[in-house]
């Protein structure tokens, strides 16, 4: 386990989403047009996807940061792009730990770390923020709508703005969107 201190600046960018349900696929697409991105070498990318539970684990390595790009409804008109701040008034917050891997929504994914947490003497993400994206439809198909595959670039652009402010041309090492635990 690479267990890094707390402010240690380790940045974990999570895709999450089922690409089999429309646009619950918008975090895993987002993170694949992060591949081949300039990145600064304290940031990782991941395609997470359905699991959920790994990524809770995966969290138990020491991050400083998190950040979870998913479809996220918040009433907006499809394709409206979202950041939003755990622990922050109308933010992502923790409310108890469902182990069902397929469906675990970021809120479940943060009560389970800090479960884990609690268990292991860890410590969670100082910080934890979600880049979402309004779905039109998370009904069974693959395939993002119009809409939301049009945000998929101004979500790449937030994340870019958010892990440092020259990454758009800074060195570093490319993104890769792998599977996590790989």
């Amino acid at each position: 386990m690479n267990t890094a201190p707390p402010g240690s600046g380790r940045t974990l960018v999570a895709g999450v989403g089922n690409i089999f349900l429309g646009d619950d696929g918008f975090g895993v697409e987002t993170v694949r047009a992060l591949t081949g991105r300039q990145l600064p070498e304290h940031v990782e990318v991941v395609d997470i996807g359905v699991r959920g539970v790994h990524l809770a684990y995966q969290l138990l390595d020491g991050y400083d940061t998190l950040i979870l790009v998913d479809a996220t409804a918040r009433g907006g008109d499809p394709g409206a792009v979202y950041l939003i701040e755990a622990g922050t008034p109308g933010g992502l917050e923790p409310e108890g730990a469902v182990l069902d891997g397929h469906h675990m929504s970021p809120d479940a994914v943060l009560a389970l770390l800090d479960t884990l947490c609690s268990g292991t003497g860890a410590t969670p993400p100082r910080r934890t923020l979600v880049v979402g994206c309004e779905p039109a439809s998370v009904e069974e198909g693959i395939g993002l709508s119009p809409e939301v595959a049009a945000a998929v670039p101004e979500a790449v652009r937030c994340v870019l703005d958010l892990v440092g402010p020259s990454t758009h041309e800074a060195p570093g090492r490319s993104a890769v969107a792998r599977p996590a635990g790989t």
